[in-house]
């Protein structure tokens, strides 16, 4: 079984400009950001980004690499909407399709099984179908003859994921309350990179921990990136909390100066500088 180890700058090395890109996480929870910070390194453009948006989004879309937002919301939790994303909303740089959350879910579920929709009821009785109008419904053919919103499918080029260990070969564990769907997103595109905090032997896997954390499945996985403090200034539970000082200081900076001073060189000088600043 081949080894899928790979560095930040790798994963973001292997993506085009107008791809279609899923990233896990929720909100400003357990966010992929060291795989971020490695696309806004690279010169990948024209994206359109899948997302349960948080720091993520409002990172993409400042710095001007997203054409399109698919998403359910875009929020730092702890602040209710996302500065920098509203910032570009406002200026109308970017299309933004806007669905329900149980919308979102069911159309990475849809890509997750190659299926083209899933009927929900999320959505019925609600303003989703005018703000959407490309969205259709369905008819249930049996006895019932209820209507449900068909929900695309949510399929992308590639998924970016945060986990707490993994090994080599791309299994990916969660330890926290919350799986945030990141082996939907996994399943859901034609490639799949994860990072975590660790790296450690297969066996250590489940040393101490149930075998159900074992979220992501190296079948899905196409490389893995060691990357401790990765999900950073995001939540990684338990091995971190969100750092709501330094997110603090994303949200009331403006956008270029925040690039200049946290993201203008490689990993190690943003962790510099971002220790500096929490």
């Amino acid at each position: 079984m081949a080894d899928k180890t790979m560095s930040a700058d790798e994963v973001a090395g292997r993506l085009a400009d107008g791809m279609t890109l899923g990233i896990g996480g929720w909100g400003s929870r357990r966010k992929p950001m060291a795989l971020v910070r490695a696309v806004l390194r690279s010169q990948v453009r024209d994206l359109t980004v899948v997302s349960y948006g948080g720091p993520d989004v409002g990172m993409l879309v400042a710095a001007g690499r997203v054409r399109r937002l698919v998403v359910p919301f875009v929020t730092l939790d702890s602040i209710p909407l996302e500065p920098h994303y509203r910032a570009a909303r406002e200026r109308g740089g970017v299309e933004l399709t806007e669905i329900d959350e149980a919308m979102f879910m069911w159309g990475l579920h849809a890509a997750a099984n190659r299926l083209p929709f899933l009927p929900v009821r999320a959505g019925i009785g609600s303003d989703v179908m005018r703000v959407n109008p490309r969205l259709r419904t369905v008819t249930s053919p049996y006895e019932d003859g209820e209507t449900f919103v068909a929900v695309p499918a949510l399929r992308t080029d590639a998924a970016l994921v945060h986990v707490n260990r993994a090994d080599r070969l791309g299994n990916g564990q969660y330890l926290g309350p919350d799986p945030y769907f990141d082996d939907l997103f996994c399943e859901a595109a034609d490639t799949a990179y994860v990072s975590c905090e660790r790296i450690v032997e297969t066996a250590e896997l489940t040393k101490d921990a149930a075998p159900q954390t074992l979220l992501v499945k190296r079948h899905t996985v196409t490389g893995v990136v060691e990357a401790p403090n990765g999900a950073h200034f995001t939540s990684c539970a338990p091995d971190y909390g969100r750092d709501e000082a330094f997110q603090k200081t994303y949200a009331t900076t403006p956008w270029p100066e925040f690039a200049e001073r946290y993201l203008g060189g490689d990993e190690q000088a943003y962790r510099s500088a971002a220790g500096e600043g929490a």
